[in-house]
Parts: C-alpha cells; structure tokens; sequence
C-alpha cells in the first residue's frame, strides 16, 4: 500500500508518500511564514490562496521522487480538519479530484490524529496504547490513545494552547513572527533562576492547563522593567515546561499508559523534549517524539495516518468533499 497525503489545515502546504513496508517515500513542505510575518499572524485568505499557488508544483516533485505515478497509489489521504475552513477545502478539493482522476479512494483525516501518529514515521516499533501530550500552537491536550481512533481526553488547557502563549509572549518582548522559536532562542541566553514565573494550576487536581495567566504575568514584568528580555523568556520557557512535564507525569500516573508520545510543534522545543525525558525515566515509561521536521504540520503524517485508516479498511464513500474548522478528536471512530 501506498498512500499520498495532503495538508494544508493552516500556513504550510504538505505533500508526502508514505509506503507500508519502505515507510516515507518522499515529502515536501512550505511555509508560508514570510508571507504572514508582515502581518504578525496568519491571514486566512492569504493562506489559501498560497496553498493553490503552491500545492500541485509540490506533488509532482514528490511523485517524481518517490518514482510513483498517481493511479499506482492505494490511496489519497487529505487534511479535513481541524484548521482554517478555506485552507482545508483547497487541499480536500485538490484530493478529491485527484483520487477521482486516478481511480482510487480518498481518505478525510483527522488532522490531529496525524499529529500524535507522527512517531511512527521514525519508530514503526510504537503501539496502541500511549499517553499523548500533544502540544501545538493550536491545541494542548492530553490524551489517552487505546487504539486507532480510540481516544480519551483526559486534559487540556481551557484558554490558550501552549505554543499560542509563547506567539504571544514573544510579541510582548517585541520578537518577530512566528514568536514561539524566537522566544526559545532568546530564553538560551538567559540566566536560570534570575527570575520565577507561577506555574498555572499545578496547585490544584485534575489534568486541566492554563496559560493566558502566565502571559498576563509576563505583561506585568515587561511593564515594570526589572528584567531583560532573555531573563523573561527564559523564565517563561521553564514556566511553561514545568507545567507541562507535571501534568504529563500525573496523566500517566492517572491512565496507567505504559508508553509517552509528544507530538506538535511545541514538541520541537528543546528544554521541554530534555524534561519529559527526564520525567520519563524517572517513572520508567519510553518517551517518543518525532523528529523536528515532522513536529510541525506536514504532508508525512497525513500520509501516515490516511494509510493506517486504509490498512483498517476506512474509506470514505462517494465523492464528498469534507472539511471541518472544528473537529473534536474524541468523535473520530474507533477502528
């Protein structure tokens, strides 16, 4: 089996295949960050005008890669969402119609679902069931995956995702866009210990997050002047991998899942990858990440995830275009 894959949920424009048995064929990914970054954030209609521009130039050098001609493909798999609704229907539309015109079925994935499946690209050693902490730009959730498309949402953060903290963060200390990785090389030069953030809600029970207090906190530093930039990123940076590695160690202790998947962007970063691998250690459980080039959104992991639904025997029938801004994980079925 053979499957290509399509994402374009939000500013890169992904394109991969991925073999069952030779694992990743060929991928491509572009970002659009320099055609954002002007505006400090993604302009939607920017972004999907930017997928139409960029989206069948990226898929013939993938099938000239992987030496694929289109009818060969078992399957073309697609972002349906969660994402920005005109980004999704550029490349569900592109899907479709290429799955029409080659003969063969199309796949709605679950963009997220792609996300904590990312592992799998390096490491097809992990299996069902995991601990996932999957934490993004867009979502901080900790989940409980027992099977393909058996999920549990065991916590999440009820205000800001940790990585649009760290977008806005690093706007309060006047880095540039995208912020999260600015702020994580300034945070390098900084002096731990010079200044302590609170750590959101690890006062209280339960498996729930929050950032926008850590932010306003921020907010009140920068205000005051005391401290300089990288003093404020660096503190803000352990704030925030503090908070995750104790409510990721208190999920598995809650689940009793043996294995710790970290998948989304903010799994790129550095200090939090050394701390949940600490963490796991110390409690005895593996820890997987993907590499940092499939952290972010990509083409790879849509791939990915449209060929374990096929090999489960998901198809979609007819020839629905399907595209969800909002779409919990928690009702995708189980396989």
């Amino acid at each position: 089996m053979r499957v290509l894959g399509i994402e374009t949920s939000c500013d890169e424009t992904g394109i991969a295949i991925v073999d069952a048995e030779a694992g990743l064929l060929a991928h491509r990914l572009y970002s659009q960050v320099d055609l954002h970054a002007v505006y400090g954030g993604v302009v939607p209609e920017l972004a999907s005008r930017d997928h139409i521009r960029r989206i069948l130039p990226l898929l013939r050098e993938v099938l000239d890669e992987a030496g694929v001609r289109g009818p060969e493909l078992s399957a073309v798999a697609y972002t349906a969402g969660p994402g920005l609704l005109g980004a999704l229907l550029t490349g569900a539309s592109v899907a479709r119609a290429l799955a029409y015109g080659w003969g063969v079925p199309a796949l709605a994935v679950h963009h997220l679902e792609g996300h904590l499946l990312a592992p799998l690209l390096d490491d097809a050693s992990l299996d069902f069931p995991f601990l996932v902490l999957l934490v993004s730009g867009g979502h901080t959730q900790l989940i409980h995956a027992r099977g393909l498309g058996d999920y549990e949402l065991l916590g999440e953060s009820i205000d800001d995702a940790a990585g649009e903290a760290f977008d806005k963060t690093a706007k309060l200390l006047g880095l540039g866009y995208p912020g999260g990785p600015a702020l994580s090389r300034l945070a390098e030069t900084g002096v731990s210990g010079d200044l302590r953030l609170p750590r959101p809600m690890l006062d209280r029970p339960g498996l729930d997050m929050s950032f926008s207090g850590l932010k306003t906190a921020v907010l009140t530093v920068v205000q005051k002047g005391q401290y300089p930039p990288e003093v404020i990123a660096r503190a803000f940076e352990e704030a925030v991998t503090d908070t995750l590695v104790e409510k990721t160690r208190r999920a598995l202790d809650a689940s009793g899942a043996p294995v710790l998947v970290v998948a989304g962007g903010v799994a790129a970063n550095r200090p939090l990858r050394a701390g949940l691998r600490a963490m796991g250690e110390a409690q005895g459980v593996p820890v997987f990440f993907p590499r940092p080039a499939f952290c972010t959104d990509n083409g790879a992991m849509i791939a990915l995830a449209g060929l374990r639904r096929l090999q489960s025997g998901a198809v979609d029938p007819g020839l629905a275009i399907r595209a969800r801004a909002r779409w919990p994980l928690a009702e995708l079925a189980a396989s």
